[in-house]
């Protein structure tokens, strides 16, 4: 490449060259930097994000058109394909109106005589003579043996061209410019490119140097040194990731110490003998790592995964119980009133007889009644407050605040967490959730907490039986709701939609709840919930179902967390198809609490072969785990949480789903990494330092 620069680079470095500045000065300069991109490219590229050197090389093809030659017996019918062949017999041109031609060559490929048909492009006739080879891709139409081509060679295929990489682009830019412009930056700029993965990890894993990976991601021989290119990249995205996600959680647990709560082990074993069932031993397990994270020296920051039913609020109970023999209080939050009460029943019913005190706080809670519980909760005689997002009102104040719970923990913004957090100095925090969160996204997303996972259910618990009906057998499946309703039991129909929308043909609440009015002829109250209703209906709505006032409630997905009421043994969802896999386990969660057989049912037609794969396992399957990593390979992880998620990370080439392996090979390296001390001082990761000084995970600071 020599040392020569654009004018405008020579200009930014006063004539010096490359002396003047460092690698990484140098990579993010102006892409004007690059001879041959002026000012009006340099726009164009800023539309598409794209500023400086580094920026251009980093923009990596999203996929290859594929010019390998292809036997035309594997090729299924429609795909599109490369072959080399011999023109055999004069090229046939009919033209149709003025501009519209149709040109038909025969071609001799390998065994096969196959018509080749090129539409628009009169001019090639000229090119193609009779017994001279020719290159054409085009969609193979296996019936008719024809290619539509739409691109053309003269001569004997070239190798040159196997794979030829697709860029994302915007405005005045198109792919052919953008593959120049890499091409430019790579010829001044490639050799500057340098390493950031120790060698000690590239050799482990085999994996390219960056400059050649980079080169072999835009430019490839070939497929399988573009498959390497792309590995070493998903590896490098994730382990600067991972490390990022490490460096955060280090400096937040040496920043932030714990409590170290020095509870009454003997007090402890006591308690946990009292239960009146035994521990699972997935409970055991996520018991003693909180306990363990409880009284080391560092604030505990876990994420407790646990499916519906598998005995959450009692591993909640056993660590309170802990916090409280340490002399410390805690506090639990969770997103509704009703859930509320309904915790702070069974853990009074846990902890009131080893002299614990728990009390509720809500909205609902006003007056004197209100006034006591605050300053009994300042004094120190509460032991345990219970309560919605009522207690990080400022009026709340502890006396010394040990533990916080929070329950449902997605349902909470970031500020409110905090808020309780602060309640107290620095307690011990555990997060919880019923929504299974596959593994490749809990390391990811809560990379920087511990998770611990209930994986296993309770003894006797009787699965749930789910079917599979269609809209036709409606009238059946009411006959079994009223064969439940008859016996004492209660139902939840679940719709999708409040009202009636032009958009989509699907059952919405209000309507379902005057069909099943008249089809049981009042012999049932039938209660309606939805999202539009204020928080207070809601909440008497729940509370009528919950006394089995109202024996069917008809409602949108509002009740698809923290709502138990045992009695309820039918699920109906209407549409089925509409929800995620994830959505319907946790809807078909609320039936299954009590000691009687529960049934849910997927009213669905779905037309899609998707939406048939997401009914058959739920039919299959009530492993929560199962259906949630079914569920990011179905969905993606964009739509697992939902498009307004924060958190999930963009990554340029890596995907979680498809490179989970290497997500937690990457995230092994990285916590393996900042724990050690050559990793701060060695110069072999001064690479690395200073990435994560710039994504801000050295000050605490963090950075998009």
């Amino acid at each position: 490449m020599g040392r020569k620069c654009s004018k405008a680079f020579r200009k930014e470095t006063g004539e010096k060259g490359y002396a003047a500045l460092n690698v990484t000065e140098l990579l993010n300069q102006s892409v004007t930097a690059i001879k041959g991109i002026g000012a009006e490219m340099a726009e164009n590229l800023a539309d598409m994000h794209i500023e400086t050197i580094k920026g251009l090389l980093e923009h990596f093809p999203y996929r290859y058109e594929d010019y390998r030659l292809r036997d035309l017996a594997d090729v299924k019918h429609e795909e599109k394909v490369t072959v080399e062949g011999t023109v055999h017999g004069e090229p046939s041109l009919v033209y149709h109106g003025r501009k519209k031609s149709r040109l038909t060559v025969r071609l001799l490929v390998d065994r096969y005589l196959v018509k080749v048909v090129f539409f628009n492009q009169p001019y090639l006739k000229q090119k193609i003579a009779v017994n001279e080879t020719i290159t054409v891709t085009g969609k193979w139409d296996q019936h008719r043996q024809t290619i539509t081509a739409n691109e053309m060679s003269v001569g004997a295929y070239s190798k040159d061209k196997e794979l030829e990489p697709v860029y994302a682009v915007k405005g005045k830019l198109t792919v052919k410019t953008i593959r120049r412009l890499i091409k430019l930056a790579f010829s001044q700029f490639g050799s500057q490119v340098e390493e950031i993965i120790p060698a000690e990890l590239l050799q482990k894993y085999k994996l390219m140097s960056r400059r050649d990976a980079l080169r072999a991601l835009h430019f490839p021989s070939g497929a399988e040194e573009a498959k390497q290119a792309r590995r070493r990249f998903v590896y490098e995205e994730f382990l600067l990731f991972q490390l990022k996600m490490q460096a955060l959680r280090k400096l937040e647990r040496e920043q932030t110490p714990g409590n170290a709560q020095a509870y009454d082990l003997s007090r402890l074993k006591e308690f946990i003998e009292s239960l009146p069932f035994p521990l699972t031993n997935a409970q055991k397990r996520v018991v003693n790592e909180i306990l363990t994270d409880m009284k080391s020296l560092y604030r505990m920051n876990r994420l407790l995964q646990g499916d519906v039913g598998s005995g959450k609020t009692v591993v909640a109970a056993i660590c309170l119980f802990a916090s409280i023999t340490a002399g410390f209080q805690g506090a639990l939050m969770v997103p509704t009133e009703i859930l509320a009460e309904q915790h702070a029943e069974s853990l009074t019913a846990l902890l009131a007889p080893f002299g614990v005190t728990c009390e509720l706080l809500t909205s609902s809670v006003k007056g004197k009644r209100r006034r006591e519980i605050l300053a009994k909760l300042q004094e120190g005689t509460i032991n345990v407050l219970i309560g919605t997002h009522a207690l990080i009102q400022d009026e709340v104040s502890f006396r010394n605040l040990g533990l916080v719970i929070t329950d449902e923990q997605h349902r909470f913004g970031v500020e409110q967490r905090r808020i309780l957090r602060e309640k107290g100095e620095n307690p011990d925090v555990l997060f919880m959730t019923a929504t299974p969160i596959p593994r490749t996204l809990a390391i990811t997303v809560f990379g920087e907490m511990d998770v611990s996972i209930i994986d296993e259910m309770p003894a006797g618990r009787k699965a749930i039986e789910t079917y599979w009906a269609k809209p036709e057998m409606l009238d059946r499946v009411l006959g079994l709701m009223d064969k439940e309703l008859s016996q004492g039991r209660q139902a939840y129909v679940i719709c999708p939609l409040i009202e009636e929308s032009d958009k989509l043909d699907v059952q919405n609440a209000i309507d379902v709840h005057n069909i099943l009015s008249l089809h049981f002829h009042n012999r049932y109250k039938i209660g309606l919930m939805h999202g539009r209703l204020g928080a207070a209906e809601k909440e008497e709505v729940m509370k009528e179902f919950s006394s089995n006032e109202v024996q069917v409630l008809v409602s949108t997905t509002v009740v698809e967390v923290g709502v138990n009421v045992p009695n309820a043994t039918f699920m109906l969802i209407y549409d089925a198809e509409r929800f995620g896999l994830s959505q319907l386990h946790q809807l078909r969660g609320r039936v299954g609490r009590g000691s009687e057989q529960s049934y849910c049912i997927l009213l669905a037609d779905p037309k899609s072969e998707v939406g048939k794969e997401r009914m058959t396992i739920m039919t299959e399957t009530n492993d929560g785990f199962v259906l949630s990593e079914k569920d990011l390979e179905l969905r993606g992880p964009g739509d697992f949480f939902g498009r307004k998620q924060s958190g999930l990370p963009e990554f340029k080439v890596a995907d979680m789903v498809h490179d989970y392996r290497a997500l937690e090979t990457a995230r092994n390296d990285a916590a393996l990494l900042v724990q050690s001390r050559a990793f701060w001082q060695s110069e072999k990761y001064a690479g690395l330092r200073e990435h994560l000084a710039a994504a801000g995970a050295l000050s605490g600071e963090k950075l998009d």
